[in-house]
């Protein structure tokens, strides 16, 4: 495997036993043991996924968050000891890509790792010289880069992931559950708030640099590119 795992967690016993774990499978990790030294590792090469707990000293993982999400799209499992709704829905709309609870299962949270690692591979090597447009829309699927009228603007990894599906089935109608089952690759459990969520900030990305309404919600069904 060989793949540089940042682990950023301010508890030394947790950080090494996940780090300890992450090592017997095969992985690369590297700890960090707050949000201030996040920051300052984050930059050093290039992680392929960062696991990440909310609670830290110096910048809190929602700012790691925030900030990480405005440089790249490495996959984000958010550790948290937060259970209700609210705090799961707010830090996917934010960037997160997995969530997880404390007290965790070490086994559990390998196989997210797993399951993230896969679905980047999966994904990058399917769409890697595939690049699409839709009107003043421009997605390059090898760097995960869009621009909108030739602008450059930060898509989370799930928004990116949105925007490329719709760019590539233009006259397509997805309904919230196809999204999140196409992007998120599991079941969908009838959460329609996570996908609302994505698409809204998408769309807000969108509309800061075009005019042009380019997702359409479809009354009843889903959510389409406007023509």
């Amino acid at each position: 495997m060989n793949e540089p795992i940042l682990v950023v967690e301010d508890d030394v016993g947790i950080n090494h036993l996940i780090c300890e774990s992450l090592k017997g499978a095969g992985y690369l990790p590297v700890g960090a043991f707050s949000g201030s030294e996040a920051m300052l590792i984050l930059p050093s090469q290039q992680w392929k996924c960062v696991i990440l707990d909310l609670m830290l000293p110096g910048q809190t993982g929602e700012e790691v968050l925030a900030a990480l999400r405005k440089q790249n799209n490495v996959p984000v499992i958010v550790l948290s000891a937060k259970t209700d709704k609210e705090s799961k829905l707010n830090l996917l709309a934010i960037g997160a890509d997995d969530y997880i609870t404390k007290p965790f299962d070490v086994d559990e949270l390998l196989m997210r790792v797993m399951a993230q690692l896969r679905r980047s591979a999966a994904y990058a090597d399917s769409n890697a010289s595939k690049n699409v447009a839709w009107l003043d829309i421009e997605v390059n699927s090898a760097n995960r880069e869009v621009t909108v009228k030739n602008q450059n603007i930060h898509l989370t990894k799930r928004e990116f992931d949105i925007l490329e599906l719709l760019v590539r089935h233009p006259q397509k109608v997805y309904s919230r559950a196809n999204l999140y089952e196409s992007v998120w690759g599991e079941d969908f459990m009838g959460d329609e708030k996570t996908v609302n969520v994505h698409v809204s900030n998408l769309r807000n990305k969108i509309c800061a640099v075009s005019s042009h309404k380019h997702i359409k919600a479809v009354w009843g069904v889903g959510f389409r590119l406007a023509e």
